[in-house]
């Protein structure tokens, strides 16, 4: 990886299609790379903290972090009885495995990340995301996740597709009907299943097309949503899906009253409350 150092600068991921764009002024650039498969900066700001990127993209930072992980974690981990095998596809910044590792149950994760340099660079430069995984509990493989999850038959209890954009470096594979096919496969009989599904603003058509591909292939398919102010405009989405459990019937909300570890976003009510869609939102994925 070659490595730059850069003054102070105006940080803007601007959507020439849109005519729209989030702006930071970067105080200090704390590391700026280029792998084989993607540029990685990572910067200090006054608003949002530290924040990493992809390509240009946003992809975490310390001001909202927590929202994003503990809403894609903790809404499939809280509907299984009893999860002791996760795997997440994606990730490399660490904070969705942080989370899963919260739930003393867990005896595994294995987490699959295209490129080993994104997961070398956080760790190095964001350890409040990354320190869970030095955790042994933790099994790192450096692969495209849509080849590895065909490896699997019946051996998950929880699937997390912790991907980027599908319009960015890899990620469009993890949005395939035959992805989400073989990620049914790869679940127990009672596991559950929770991908990040884009916006439904700007670039609602991914949204759309992401949870009519997951809908038409697990039983139960159910889209939520959550706060994320880095993610422009604002408003981001997950689905969850799986071969017989319900999000809002099987809920049993005295696992999380009882929970002992700090979430500072997801609670019992927010579970329930993130199911409950807009008027909008549900009039794009009635007909699906």
């Amino acid at each position: 990886m070659s490595e730059k150092v850069y003054p102070p600068f105006i940080f803007n991921e601007f959507d020439r299609k849109n005519k729209f764009g989030l702006f930071m002024d970067v105080e200090k650039v704390i590391y700026s790379g280029v792998t084989k498969f993607q540029r990685i900066d990572i910067f200090e700001t006054k608003a949002f903290g530290k924040v990493f990127t992809l390509d240009g993209v946003p992809m975490t930072c310390e001001l909202d972090e927590f929202v994003y992980h503990e809403m894609i974690s903790h809404v499939p981990l809280f509907l299984h009885e009893n999860p002791k095998k996760v795997l997440v596809i994606g990730g490399g910044d660490g904070g969705t495995v942080r989370e899963v590792l919260k739930h003393p149950s867990i005896e595994k994760v294995i987490m699959c990340e295209l490129d080993e340099e994104v997961v070398e660079a956080t760790k190095k430069y964001l350890p409040n995301l990354s320190y869970e995984l030095n955790n042994p509990k933790v099994h790192l493989v450096f692969e495209d996740g849509s080849k590895f999850i065909k490896n699997f038959n019946n051996e998950f209890d929880v699937i997390i597709i912790d991907s980027t954009d599908p319009t960015e470096g890899g990620g469009g594979a993890l949005y395939t009907e035959s992805f989400y096919q073989d990620c049914f496969k790869a679940l127990t009989e009672n596991g559950v299943f929770t991908a990040q599904t884009e916006e439904p603003f700007i670039e609602k058509e991914w949204m759309v097309r992401a949870y009519k591909r997951i809908s038409s292939v697990f039983n139960v398919a159910k889209l939520y949503l959550g706060f994320v102010p880095e993610y422009t405009p604002g408003t981001w989405s997950w689905t969850f899906a799986s071969k017989n459990i319900d999000p809002i019937k099987d809920f049993n909300p005295e696992k999380v009253r009882n929970f002992d570890k700090e979430l500072k976003y997801y609670n019992e009510e927010m579970h329930v409350a993130s199911f409950a869609l807009p008027n909008f939102v549900k009039k794009m994925i009635k007909d699906i």
